[in-house]
């Protein structure tokens, strides 16, 4: 069944729950501002503890949610990926958390020293979106422990099933003024993010992001964004094979397609439109047949959001465009709400299917007669969270990685960039802001503390009224290495 948001009462006291969570984390953080490595560590491993311990009843959550969804799928994203995270922050942190030096000029500061030092933020927020529930709560949640956060984690409503087992083994893991889990509907989320959060993580659509930022500026709180988009995929000629065909669709089928670092669109020369559908079909002839009515079937969400997909596909079939359905042994099924994958050829671009982030297992292929065709394409369209090329071709891959702009970027192979524990994830423009993972989210959730420690010699009290002749002179001989700085570096670094 799927999930109903929750009544105006029970986000009445879920609110009340969260004030006072919220408050006790504020006064635990004031307690005990600074965790050394060693807690810290204690943290991460006990996340990861929680999550092999809980292995099945994480799947079987999922499974409640979805309707239909691959232990697979469970076991690689949402409990591999934040219990890798967890383990890999764990063996870093320790090396994370050491001031990083900073060079001092020594003329005007002497022996003076300066580092960044990297301090807990305090209390961070985390909204959770439906698509992955586990990988998209705890994996940040690991980024923000190594930073030495307390954590407040708003599960979906479309995810009653996860969010109800994520308050239960948060509770059982971590103390009650450390990491919570809340759960309700709308107006539980308006009240989370209006709070005064010292670092705020959204992950959603751009609309509800927007606001999100609006309400989030009003107390100042830094915010960091993933906010998905239309990704596309482009083959170049070179790379229209049987291989590269079946790996991007592979990813595609994964959770039905529900996965914002998924292929949204691919586009394919014009000569090869033929051949790579021809691929396609027959990758899904010798083993996706009957792919939608098998276990390996991620169902949608919720009906709305099925009957969104047969939406756009109707409105695509009203409009003309050639629609391709690959297991042709498949079928719709609206009690489990699994949908056949089907390829949309050249669909007009007013369409609703190539407007909005389709997020299933719809793919517009696209035909294109020009590589620079394609760049402009790139360039004039919004930012997606990530881009994907398909070429052996070393200057095509360089000639993207300069001239294009994305969240992140894949070469041969899609979602990858998102997989790695120790590799920044986020987007770029409407598809999000800020970076986590890894010692990237370590950085985006501590504060950077630049420190100077004043040493002996140099000329600091030259910057101390009043300034007098001789205060002018050691000016005048810093301006005039300055100068002779300047005329070095134009004779010796001129490329």
């Amino acid at each position: 069944m799927a999930a109903v948001p929750a009544a105006p009462d029970a986000d009445t006291a879920a609110i009340a729950e969260l004030h006072q969570r919220f408050s006790a984390h504020r006064q635990a953080f004031l307690r005990h501002p600074f965790p050394q490595a060693r807690e810290r560590r204690a943290h991460l491993y006990a996340l990861a503890q929680m999550l092999l311990d809980n292995r099945q009843r994480l799947r079987e959550a999922l499974r409640a949610d979805f309707t239909v969804h691959p232990d697979a799928t469970a076991d690689l994203v949402d409990i591999g990926g934040p219990l890798s995270r967890a383990l890999s922050a764990a063996r870093h942190v320790g090396r994370w958390m050491r001031p990083e030096r900073r060079p001092v000029e020594r003329l005007s500061f002497g022996s003076s020293r300066a580092c960044v030092s990297w301090q807990p933020k305090g209390v961070a927020g985390i909204v959770v979106p439906w698509n992955f529930p586990f990988d998209l709560s705890l994996g940040p949640l690991a980024d923000m422990l190594a930073a030495g956060n307390r954590v407040i984690i708003k599960m979906s409503e479309y995810t009653p099933a996860c969010g109800r087992l994520a308050h239960e083994i948060i509770a059982r893991t971590f103390a009650a003024d450390h990491v919570t889990v809340v759960n309700g509907g709308v107006e539980l989320a308006r009240a989370f993010t209006a709070l005064r959060w010292d670092h705020l993580l959204f992950t959603g659509n751009p609309e509800v992001g927007r606001q999100v930022a609006l309400t989030a500026a009003g107390n100042l709180v830094p915010v960091t964004l993933e906010l998905g988009g239309k990704n596309p995929a482009v083959f170049a000629p070179d790379a229209v094979t049987a291989e590269h065909v079946g790996l991007a669709l592979g990813v595609k089928l994964v959770n039905g397609g529900q996965m914002c670092v998924s292929m949204d669109h691919c586009l394919v020369p014009a000569a090869q439109l033929e051949r790579f559908i021809a691929l396609a079909r027959a990758h899904f002839e010798r083993t996706l047949r009957d792919y939608s009515r098998t276990p390996h079937c991620t169902g949608i969400i919720s009906p709305r959001h099925f009957e969104r997909q047969l939406e756009l596909m109707e409105e695509a079939r009203r409009a003309g465009a050639r629609i391709i359905q690959l297991d042709t042994g498949g079928a719709v099924d609206a009690a489990t709400r699994r949908l056949p994958v089907s390829l949309v050829i050249d669909p007009d671009p007013r369409l609703r299917l190539m407007q909005e982030e389709i997020f299933g297992p719809l793919l517009p292929v696209i035909s294109y007669h020009s590589m620079e065709q394609v760049i402009e394409r790139l360039k004039r369209e919004e930012r997606p969270l990530a881009l994907y090329l398909y070429t052996g071709d070393a200057a095509l891959i360089e000639r993207f990685r300069r001239e294009t702009v994305s969240g992140g970027f894949g070469v041969n192979a899609i979602a990858a960039q998102a997989a790695l524990d120790d590799l920044g994830f986020g987007g770029a423009g409407r598809s999000g802001a800020g970076r986590y993972h890894g010692y990237d989210g370590f950085r985006e959730f501590s504060n950077p503390r630049g420190m100077f420690v004043r040493g002996r010699g140099g000329g600091f009290k030259t910057f101390l009224p009043p300034y007098g002749r001789g205060k002018q002179r050691q000016i005048d001989r810093l301006f005039a290495l300055r100068r002779l700085q300047l005329r070095l570096a134009r004779m010796f670094y001129r490329g």
